[in-house]
This record gives structure tokens, sequence and C-alpha cells, in this order.
């Protein structure tokens, strides 16, 4: 079960990883094609910007952050619809 808010973070943190696989004294020993892949992949990846238009728009698919009570109760919906 992934909630919005992980998976804003998880496109975010992604994102992260990308920039730091394209630059080399974040990541010393990459090989190349790994870096060309990252640099790749980037092109059209969701800038942080982007990410809180969907997240404005879409807040049942990613949330930049969940009030707890709906947190708890997204939960409890997802965990009964996966027993039946």
């Amino acid at each position: 079960m992934t909630l919005p808010d992980e998976r804003y973070r998880s496109v975010i943190r992604t994102r992260q990883l990308l920039l730091n696989l394209c630059n080399p004294d974040h990541t010393p020993g990459i090989p190349d094609i790994i870096r060309e892949e990252a640099m790749w992949c980037l092109q059209h990846y969701p800038t942080e910007y982007w990410m809180d238009q969907v997240a404005e728009q879409m807040p049942g698919v990613f949330a930049k952050e969940m009030e707890p009570v709906y947190r708890l109760i997204k939960k409890y919906e997802d965990k009964n619809n996966e027993t039946t």
C-alpha cells in the first residue's frame, strides 16, 4: 500500500538520485553509460514544480503532505480494499 504523500516523496527522491548519478562529484566511479542513461531519464522527468501542480490537481494520487487523520483513514480504506 502506497499513500499519496509517499508516492510524491518517492518521485522527488528518485529525481535527486538521478541528479546525483549525473554528477561525478557525488557518485565517483559510476560508468559513463549509467550517467548518460540518468541524464536521458531526467530530460522529461517531472521537477518539483510539476509534482506540486499534480499534487494540487490530484491529491488522491500525489500529495505533498497528508493530514494525520486522513492518513489513518486512507490506510484503513486501503487495507479493507486489499482483503475484499
